[in-house]
């Protein structure tokens, strides 16, 4: 069974709205649910968890009846971080499935331009190697600055990848490094990649997309914005 979990929990503060950012109506959505429907969707998605802050479950819920997101099983509160806020969904579906082996694409609810490309090549790869992580080559050159202003080392870009979400791992796996963080008193890993790479595992890359933006700060909505009306146009062919 593949579960999408979906983080949105976080309170937006660098939006500088009265909302939360991924509760704010773009077209007339909100983009929490631009990011439902594409896992809606998926034929290979068989069921949707999202971890939000406790006082809007029920708003998402709503949302969800509203715009006829039927895969819609679970909502769970948040933690005080987003590591905490995912083990919250993950010991949530362990409660429901404690036998049964899980599938688990972790993704940023203020991630809304997923596409089926990206969640069927992190399913694949998920499928061939044991979990995936969406990335992008870096095609900027990079310094490297102990001061934040000035520089004379670089990085070479060719072995510089951006990470993404979608990552897709196996439930117990998943479980088992976040109980291994505790144990270890490791903190601050919102990427459940950067968590595995604490714990000395491998990662393996799946596809992502340089229109696969996370939303953050109103520049980051804008061009959400002008890429969602640019899909809507007919005549550009990807």
């Amino acid at each position: 069974m593949n579960i999408v979990l979906l983080t949105a929990a976080g309170a937006g503060v660098r939006m500088h709205q009265d909302i939360p950012k991924q509760f704010l109506h773009v077209d007339n959505r909100p983009i929490i649910i631009h990011t439902m429907e594409a896992f809606q969707a998926h034929p290979n998605i068989d069921a949707i968890i999202v971890v939000t802050i406790e006082s809007w479950s029920e708003v998402v819920w709503a949302y969800a009846k509203q715009f006829n997101i039927t895969k819609l099983r679970w909502v769970v509160p948040g933690g005080d971080t987003g590591q905490d806020s995912i083990r919250n969904g993950l010991y949530a579906l362990k409660k429901e499935f404690p036998q049964e082996e899980i599938v688990v694409t972790i993704h940023d609810g203020n991630r809304p331009l997923v596409t089926a490309e990206i969640i069927s090549d992190s399913l694949a790869t998920y499928a061939k190697y044991g979990n995936a992580v969406a990335v992008i080559p870096c095609t900027e050159v990079v310094f490297e600055s102990e001061d934040g202003y000035s520089s004379c080392r670089s990085t070479e870009r060719e072995k510089l990848f951006r990470t993404q979400t979608p990552h897709t791992y196996q439930l117990d796996e998943l479980i088992a490094a976040h109980e291994e963080a505790k144990e270890k008193t490791i903190q601050g890993t919102a990427a459940s990649c950067m968590l595995m790479k604490e714990l000395g595992k491998m990662t393996y890359f799946s596809k992502g997309s340089e229109e696969n933006i996370k939303i953050t700060t109103l520049d980051d909505l804008k061009i959400f914005k002008a890429l969602l009306h640019t899909r809507q146009e007919d005549w550009i062919k990807g």
